[in-house]
């Protein structure tokens, strides 16, 4: 399977590079070429000077500069033991520089990937009621925006070192290896997880994704990307609750700016808070011990306690209800979709756990 070729199932976790290593190995690369521009220089002084050949003068400076203490090629003269002078004060100095750099980059690499392995896992471990995201691609990095701009938990799983560093630049929990393997699903946390997002660019891939982790977890809501309407049918056949195209996604949404621009606009704004209004679109789910459940809207009087609007309502049998009433009842396993502030979908959040919302905002 293309997604884990060439993976090592022994590295988990990508590190970044920071900056200070950077810094560290250039320190290397320009010592090494300094050493090896004295290193010449030297050759051409013992072959100017003392008149000896090639192989006497790279000799000589070689011996000079590791300061084996091995006896001259040549007995110098005063010149020659002037320019070995300066080769030892120069060249060992450079090499031991070199060496120490070296040696930084081992210590400080090895000390901070272990520290940062260890805080990653245990951050990953941590996580209850998240969401694995399989793919760090252009749709993997739009759905860890979202996540992260909503405050929703998540760790991404991707084969792609690179990409993993990225993801912790960024700040975004992440593991390497790929996303249909059994023990990075696991390292995951993805028998504590909420859902499982299959971003994988390759559809064959996404089926070996949704396939594994459905395997694992028989009760894990899944969203898989699909590139046609034929890998959708076999996604949801390996066990995907949910299906998306990102080109017939995107195909509507160009086809509603150029038609109903100002509809696009509100549903943005509604349903991502932009452009500093607070109104959201939000969902809730109606357990079985819900003080909601069982009475009607005008019962519950949830517009005039919370202020939130029930927009529809998904009931368990899964139809919608897009114009509810206050007549209209609210059951157990209902899914109700409101429009509210964060405030008001706070309150509604109390009311739902059978306390009395806070006051309204005036």
């Amino acid at each position: 399977m293309a997604e884990d070729r060439g993976v090592n199932p022994n590295r988990r976790l990508g590190l970044p590079e920071t900056h200070e290593a950077r810094e560290t190995l250039q320190r290397v690369l320009n010592a090494l070429l300094a050493l090896g521009v004295i290193a010449a220089i030297g050759v051409l002084g013992y072959m100017f000077l003392e008149g000896w050949t090639f192989m006497e003068a790279l000799y000589m400076t070689v011996i000079t500069l590791t300061t084996v203490g091995y006896k001259e090629v040549r007995d110098l003269d005063t010149s020659g033991q002037l320019w070995t002078m300066a080769l030892l004060i120069t060249g060992v100095g450079t090499l031991f520089y070199a060496a120490v750099s070296a040696v930084e980059i081992a210590v400080e690499g090895a000390v901070k990937g272990y520290f940062e392995r260890k805080r990653m896992r245990n951050k990953i471990d941590k996580l209850s009621d998240h969401y694995i995201l399989g793919g760090f691609g252009r749709v993997g990095r739009q759905v860890a925006q979202e996540f992260a701009a909503d405050g929703v938990p998540f760790v991404i799983v991707d084969q792609d070192p690179q990409k993993v560093e990225e993801c912790i630049e960024k700040g975004y929990p992440a593991l390497l290896g790929g996303a249909s393997e059994d023990a990075t699903l696991e390292e995951a946390g993805i028998r504590r997880a909420r859902g499982l997002i299959a971003a994988v660019n390759s559809d064959a891939d996404n089926v070996f994704v949704v396939l594994s982790a459905r395997k694992i977890n028989p009760d894990l809501h899944i969203v898989a990307r699909a590139s046609s309407d034929e890998s959708a049918s076999k996604l949801q056949i390996a066990g995907a609750n949910r299906t998306l195209s990102p080109y017939s996604v995107g195909g509507r949404r160009l086809a509603s700016l150029a038609t109903q621009p100002l509809i696009v606009d509100f549903l943005d704004i509604v349903t991502r808070g932009e452009q500093g209004i607070e109104f959201r679109l939000e969902e809730f789910g109606v357990p079985e011990e819900s003080p909601l459940a069982d009475h009607s809207i005008g019962e519950l009087q949830i517009g005039e306690k919370t202020g939130a609007m029930v927009l529809a309502i998904r009931t368990s049998k899964g139809t919608f209800d897009t114009t509810p009433s206050a007549q209209d009842r609210i059951y157990p396993g209902d899914i109700l979709i409101v429009l509210g502030t964060r405030g008001q979908v706070a309150r509604l959040e109390a009311l739902m756990r059978g306390e009395e919302p806070a006051q309204k905002d005036s």
